[in-house]
């Protein structure tokens, strides 16, 4: 039971990230949006107003949607992996370097947003993933 906990911890871990994400982009958002008068209409677009805001404020938010997309499959492999009694330590190692990776790409995004780089970020952060996919269809087939 101990090792499925470890296993755990990243999710958690990542779960935290994204809340910490998302308090970044309102701190961030809210104070934009009363700085630039904006007034807020249900009927625009979905996007076009927050389109107007300063692109390092919109970064965040775009950082944010991020987490709850690629992340799903951390999410769910690592489930996977919990309930297969799969808790290894390089299942536990790996689901780290993933939730690192993803840090690392929301700072990046959050600060500095060369797409190049964060590109690069992006694709590391993938190898995790299929490592954990591959070690969970080990021993699910």
């Amino acid at each position: 039971m101990e090792t499925s906990i470890e296993l755990i911890r990243p999710v958690v871990a990542l779960v935290i990230w994204s809340l910490i994400m998302w308090l970044w982009m309102y701190a961030t958002r809210l104070p934009a949006i009363a700085a630039m008068k904006m007034q807020l209409d249900p009927e625009a677009p979905a996007g076009t107003q927050m389109s107007n805001l300063p692109p390092r404020v919109r970064w965040k938010a775009d950082n944010y949607n991020h987490l709850m997309e690629q992340p799903t499959i951390f999410y769910a492999i690592v489930l996977c992996l919990v309930s297969l009694d799969a808790a290894t330590e390089v299942n536990i190692i790996v689901s780290w370097v993933y939730v690192g990776l993803r840090v690392a790409h929301s700072l990046y995004q959050a600060l500095v947003n060369k797409i190049e780089i964060r590109f690069v970020i992006f694709l590391l952060s993938n190898i995790p993933l299929f490592i954990l996919a591959f070690n969970a269809a080990n021993v699910a087939f």
